[in-house]
């Protein structure tokens, strides 16, 4: 039974540092890439800093019910924050393939803050992608204790990303070009 589970989680493992690779790279491509005559999918920001924000919520959400010992509540909620931050994801790449990045014009100590939290959100958005995959795939295979070991690193640096998304989202609006 361990074996299986080893093996199962070598073949993971694997998965995980393609997925992990793959993503970041197709991201930053993408990102450089601009579609020809597209209309700009200006209304995208609010609603993908929105669903960072839920995450974010349903992440709170979800420590507090495992916490409580509702362990199907728990994996559902953690389900669906993946499935939200591959949302986001899908958006923030259609948005900046169609309209060009928003220069920041604060000033002063704020612009500071700004770029402080901008450059912690993406380094720690690229590092959130295998700590969630190698902690779900823990539960998945039903090795908890792994699970709640990886869980205590991945919880508050994807909350972080979550909640400074939101924040970077709020920083640079009133910047943005309609």
């Amino acid at each position: 039974m361990m074996q299986e589970i080893s093996l199962k989680q070598k073949r993971y493992n694997r998965w995980i540092t393609i997925v992990s690779i793959v993503i970041p790279v197709v991201v930053a491509l993408l990102f450089g890439y601009k579609i020809p005559n597209a209309e700009p999918l200006s209304f995208l920001p609010p609603i993908y800093a929105t669903t960072n924000g839920i995450t974010a919520v349903l992440l709170v959400m979800a420590v507090i019910a495992i916490k409580n010992g509702k362990r199907k509540q728990h994996q559902n909620l953690m389900t669906t924050c993946i499935v939200l931050s591959a949302l986001f994801l899908v958006m923030y790449v259609a948005y900046h393939m169609t309209s060009e990045s928003t220069k920041y014009g604060g000033e002063g100590f704020l612009r500071y803050a700004y770029f402080f939290i901008l450059i912690t959100h993406i380094v720690l958005s690229i590092i959130i992608i295998p700590l969630v995959l190698i902690t779900y795939s823990k539960a998945y295979l039903k090795d908890f204790k792994a699970h709640r070991k990886w869980a205590k690193y991945t919880f508050p640096i994807w909350l972080y990303v979550a909640v400074t998304g939101v924040i970077v989202y709020l920083m640079i609006s009133p910047y943005y070009v309609l």
